[in-house]
């Protein structure tokens, strides 16, 4: 885990968190783009991967009331599908100047913007970190973002680095055994 505040600033700033906003590409996804013929006349189709277990961090918000939401530079139904999947509230793709986006998303869930997280990897993504409650870059982001970070992930992004997030701001908030005692996770002892 990596801070650029007190950790004890970086769990006030987590426990104060009622939304995450992230943009994909890179944070959500590793930042590959794979291009190949698609049918019947051989358009071309793009493919990303998403982490599973980022996945499931974010099913955990939804499960405990943490909102939602993707802030992307790209258009991609593939985007659009996982967003569909993990119950995201805020879908916003085709936004390089990402700032009217953020302003909307708060307006709209009646928050203030010491509420709210923003998880980036790269330059569109600055405006966005020096207005979160909670900035947090990736682990393999660009330094200017890491420079400016509350919080930089130990995972890089499409590899677990949303689940960092979730985890500090679950636990921060005190809310990681609502969001996990279905999956018997808070077991001290395992029985045979």
């Amino acid at each position: 885990m990596t801070e650029n505040c007190h950790p004890s600033e970086l769990l006030t700033r987590a426990s104060q968190i009622k939304m995450i906003l992230m943009d994909v590409d890179g944070v959500l996804t590793d930042g590959k783009l794979y291009y190949i013929p698609g049918p019947p006349a051989g358009e071309m189709v793009e493919f990303k991967g998403f982490n599973s277990q980022d996945g499931l961090g974010l099913h955990l918000c939804n499960h405990v009331g943490i909102i939602t939401g993707v802030i992307s530079g790209r258009v991609s139904p593939g985007t659009a599908e996982r967003a569909r999947i993990l119950k995201m509230r805020y879908v916003y793709q085709g936004h390089l100047e990402k700032v009217a986006c953020w302003d909307e998303a708060l307006a709209d869930a009646g928050l203030k913007a010491h509420e709210v997280a923003f998880i980036g990897d790269d330059l569109p993504d600055i405006p966005l970190l020096r207005r979160a409650g909670l900035a947090v870059a990736v682990g393999d982001a660009r330094n200017e973002l890491k420079q400016i970070a509350h919080f930089v992930t130990p995972s890089n992004g499409g590899n677990g680095a949303v689940r960092d997030v979730v985890e500090l701001i679950l636990k921060a908030r005190g809310l990681w055994v609502a969001a996990t005692d279905r999956y018997e996770a808070n077991v001290s002892e395992v029985s045979a």
